[in-house]
């Protein structure tokens, strides 16, 4: 009986009540902090920036009860492509699924990496992270969790190891960016400095980074391939254990799941070429895994009310998932609506010209770490971001491409655990993992990696990195 009431008073509440007690919190904070604004300018490109000179206050415009309300079918709507993005291809990928060609694939790979399971992790964290330092892969691998998930439950670990290969791969190839033009680019187009220069440390990041994510998952398969009950997920685990791929008893693979995993490779090969030659994005994304649903679907012998039914069941498991993201979004737009966000920026940004060069630094890193929680945009963070920092870090002594080093480390590293990731709230939805969950597992790996941040952030300093 203690421990029962002991239990009860440690649970966690329920995301949908973190997230809107944020809302809460946020809406109550718009009657302290001032509104402010910066004024926009156009830059030669024709991208839209703040003018760092420009900063005013206005007329407050705190958030009412109703605001506070509003925030979450306000927030569904501007995150509409990543809410419908997962609906879509929790669908689609329900119905390849359901034909059975994913398990008799995943069954042949795990059968040869059996023995051998100690490659599985660094494989996979070594191709996301390739596709994060490039394209700056995030969305992109939201469609290979379910994938990864199946893999590692199949060589007996679980999500939470299936999962962080994909995401965690993702971003420790996002976070070092060494040619990913949509936020470093942006980013160093801002600044005024070459585009992609400063590579060599950057890649150095990689290295670092690569290794420490590598370890870090491996270090949490290995506690739960000894013993399951160690798992985070167990209960999760507990539920799925009858879908799992019993390497022991494979169905055989027939002519239809050999044809099925072939219109999927052929559509994951089009997904890549579409991004890199033509710059798809989510709606893209999404359009291709609907096609490959239905065709998927018809090859695999199902008619066309099955891949219906299919799809809306697939669409129903990602509900929970798909309107957390909504809920997040709310947080962004009461803080729009109070105009508060400009005020949040001019304050931090003033704060670090008051410290020594090297902690300048790192409070750079810090500033921006923060400002993503709000602004989880890489491109919507750096337009905002790097015309004020870009000219502090004149001030006080700093190397633009610090200041861009800063923005990256700020904006990639966060977004594997902020709740206003909406890539990181798709990817617990399909992986069918509570927030708080990923929360426990993932946060000391944010620490250990934002102290490597700083370290770097450091030796930047002292090499007058250009």
């Amino acid at each position: 009986m203690e421990k029962d009431l002991k239990k009860k008073k440690l649970k966690v509440p329920h995301t949908y009540v973190i997230l809107f007690a944020m809302i809460i919190v946020v809406a109550l904070l718009t009657y302290v902090i001032p509104a402010g604004q910066y004024q926009k300018m156009q830059l030669p490109s024709g991208r839209t920036v703040v003018d760092p000179d420009s900063f005013a206050y206005v007329d407050t415009n705190p958030a009412k009860l109703f605001d506070v309300l509003k925030a979450f079918p306000k927030g569904l709507g501007a995150a509409q492509g990543i809410v419908f993005f997962i609906f879509i291809v929790g669908g689609s990928f329900n119905v390849i699924t359901q034909t059975g060609a994913i398990e008799a694939g995943i069954g042949k790979i795990a059968l040869g990496l059996r023995g051998k399971e100690i490659l599985l992790i660094p494989i996979f964290v070594a191709v996301f992270s390739v596709g994060g330092v490039t394209i700056g892969m995030a969305e992109e691998a939201i469609v290979f969790v379910p994938i990864g998930i199946a893999l590692a439950r199949a060589l007996g670990y679980d999500a939470i190891v299936g999962m962080a290969m994909v995401s965690l791969g993702a971003a420790a190839g996002f976070t070092s960016a060494a040619m990913n033009p949509f936020t470093v680019g942006v980013a160093q187009t801002i600044a005024e400095i070459p585009m992609f220069s400063g590579i060599w440390l950057r890649l150095i990041i990689w290295a670092c980074t690569f290794v420490l994510v590598t370890w870090y998952i491996f270090r949490y398969a290995n506690k739960v391939k000894k013993d399951i009950n160690r798992s985070i997920v167990y209960d999760l685990e507990q539920e799925e254990k009858g879908k799992a791929i019993d390497l022991n008893n494979l169905k055989q693979m027939t002519t239809r799941h050999i044809l099925v995993l072939l219109i999927f490779a052929a559509g994951m090969g089009l997904l890549i070429f579409g991004v890199f030659k033509f710059g798809w994005y989510i709606t893209e994304i999404a359009a291709l895994f609907l096609a490959m649903g239905i065709v998927a679907g018809i090859a695999g012998g199902f008619s066309l009310d099955d891949i219906a039914k299919h799809f809306i069941l697939g669409a129903k498991d990602m509900a929970t998932g798909a309107l957390v993201v909504g809920l997040a979004r709310g947080i962004l737009v009461i803080m729009e609506g109070s105009l508060i966000i400009d005020t949040v920026v001019h304050g931090l940004a003033g704060v670090i010209t008051f410290l020594p060069r090297t902690i300048s630094a790192v409070g750079m890193l810090l500033v921006q770490t923060f400002i993503n929680f709000f602004i989880p945009s890489g491109s919507g963070q750096a337009a905002t971001t790097m015309p004020i920092m870009a000219p502090l870090s004149d001030l006080i002594g700093l190397s633009r491409q610090t200041a861009v080093l800063a923005f990256q480390f700020g904006d990639g590293i966060s977004n594997s655990i902020i709740p206003t990731s909406g890539v990181l709230l798709a990817n617990l939805s399909v992986a069918k993992i509570k927030y708080e969950q990923w929360v426990k597992f993932v946060w000391p790996l944010m620490v250990l990696w934002t102290l490597m941040a700083a370290v770097f952030m450091v030796i930047a300093v002292l090499v007058n990195y250009v």
